[in-house]
């Protein structure tokens, strides 16, 4: 790897054992080490992070979190559904983090579930980046019926694996993308410059 490679984190949002969310984002890990980025997992079950208090908000390893997301080019999420939504110490570890972690950072969505597709899951996180101004890959992949989608923990259903390794491609591709490009259109709103005098 040179040293100006893409760096792509992915966050598992599960605190499980047998969580069926933390092989998941593996698959769009390597794909995106085998479209020449360097990958780190982030393991919240590895991180002691309180609930937040914004009178604390560098509790526990809070600051090794918010480091590890600020230097990634893209960040995937990855959390199980929990009620509809996305889970709850994911939750917590984006409330450790903010717009030096986020704006304009690409940003990719993986949602896993044992039942339906967890649309919500991915819905909310949308909802959430946005907030944060990141750039929010318009593809994103979803595991439903995990339970049956897993071969000794890894994704056995081909279309399944093929969507979730695109996800890691694409964090590659637009890791770097800008969110305002400059175009013709950019220069024409008339109705945003200064009148003549």
């Amino acid at each position: 790897m040179t040293d100006d490679a893409v760096h792509v984190v992915a966050v598992v949002g599960s605190l499980r054992e047998e969580s069926y969310t933390r092989p998941a984002p593996r698959h769009a890990l390597d794909a995106a080490e085998s479209s020449g980025a360097t990958t780190e997992l982030i393991d919240l079950r590895e991180l002691e992070l309180p609930l937040f208090d914004a009178d604390e908000d560098e509790a526990g390893d809070a600051p090794e979190l918010a480091r590890r997301i600020r230097e990634a080019d893209s960040v995937l999420l990855g959390t199980p559904m929990y009620h509809g939504s996305y889970s709850s110490v994911l939750k917590t570890a984006l409330d450790y983090c903010g717009f030096d972690e986020f704006e304009n950072k690409t940003v990719g969505l993986l949602a896993v579930s044992g039942g339906s597709f967890p649309v919500g899951a991915l819905d909310h996180l949308r909802v959430v980046c946005r907030a944060l101004d990141a750039w929010v890959l318009p593809h994103q992949a979803a595991v439903p019926n995990a339970h049956r989608r897993f071969e000794d923990r890894e994704l056995a259903d081909e279309d399944l694996r093929e969507r979730v390794e695109t996800l890691g491609v694409r964090a590659v591709q637009f890791a770097n993308i800008e969110p305002d490009p400059a175009s013709f259109e950019s220069h024409e709103n008339v109705g945003a410059e200064e009148s003549p005098d």
